[in-house]
């Protein structure tokens, strides 16, 4: 099958679930209004609005389209198999990994449709990620179906660790008092365990590490009970490991430190001594946030972030 003739299927069967779920209503927007939509180019958009009006699902009145009847399975096509909620989760890990493996860097223009194409997913699924993660100050929308990869100052970063140190240490607290049966117990010596094991191999798996400490944070943040704190989570995990102006030149010696840091706070956590855990916690976040405020002031920024 061409690439265009894969992209037209795979519009026709976005159109048909946007359809469907009622986030698009009679009569359709305008050929170039739809264009804009979903990214493409109006030549698609009048091939897919043929399509539906062969299958009956929309007719014709003047310049309007209007939906005839609800579309159904066999009216689209089977290239895009993914629900639009695994074609979110799909996008969401494809593009953390593209600034983890600094495929996107700061300063880096690119647009939905690139994305959209490089991932296979729907153009709207991209716009609707991009324009939630752009509420993290990370990314600027230079025009329609457009971005920007912003850089971010520290400012940047003491703020949000100000942020994290209040969370972080209050869902500490929590975790302390915890009952003695709580499930996350086991979990925080399965986390010890996991971290002797990442220590002893460090030479080799150094990287690793970046998603030992998301779970190990996001086991300290669960304690609070709080959706707001775990959601806190994401946008830690963004700039602190899938940050693309970080300096990998000493990452081995830094994540060998973090590891030992973590240690230290699981086993004051362990021996209920809350005071000691707390002063572990600052000091692992001081030596984050420092090592981060290092890295980016190697670099001399354009276009700095502020919260």
């Amino acid at each position: 099958m061409s690439r265009t003739q894969n992209l037209r299927q795979n519009v026709v069967n976005q159109m048909i679930d946007s359809i469907s779920n009622g986030h698009l209503r009679s009569p359709l927007p305008s050929q170039a209004g739809l264009a804009e939509m979903y990214n493409i180019s109006r030549t698609t958009v009048r091939h897919t609005l043929a399509h539906l009006f062969e299958r009956g699902v929309l007719a014709k009145v003047d310049d309007d389209y209007l939906i005839l009847r609800q579309p159904q399975q066999e009216d689209g096509f089977d290239c895009q198999s993914l629900s639009l909620e695994e074609q979110e989760r799909k996008f969401e890990k494809a593009f953390y990994q593209m600034i983890n493996q600094k495929q996107l860097r700061a300063g880096d223009s690119f647009s939905e449709l690139q994305l959209s194409r490089a991932v296979n997913v729907s153009p709207v699924v991209v716009r609707e990620f991009l324009l939630h993660f752009s509420r993290y100050n990370l990314i600027d929308s230079v025009k329609r179906g457009q971005w920007n990869m912003k850089r971010f100052d520290q400012s940047y970063v003491e703020q949000l660790f100000e942020l994290r140190q209040m969370l972080e240490t209050h869902a500490l607290t929590r975790f302390i008092n915890l009952p003695a049966h709580d499930q996350r117990w086991l979990k925080a010596k399965e986390q010890l365990s996991c971290h002797h094991k990442l220590r002893e191999s460090i030479g080799n798996d150094y990287r690793l590490f970046a998603q030992l400490d998301r779970d190990f944070h996001g086991l300290l943040l669960s304690a609070a009970n709080n959706p707001f704190f775990n959601q806190s989570l994401e946008i830690i995990s963004v700039i602190f490991h899938f940050n693309y102006e970080r300096d990998e030149a000493d990452l081995k010696q830094r994540n060998i430190i973090a590891i030992e840091e973590h240690m230290t706070i699981l086993n004051a956590l362990f021996s209920r001594n809350a005071q000691e855990a707390i002063s572990c916690l600052h000091r692992h976040l001081d030596t984050a946030k420092q090592s981060m405020i290092r890295s980016i002031n190697q670099a001399i920024p354009e276009n700095p972030a502020t919260i």
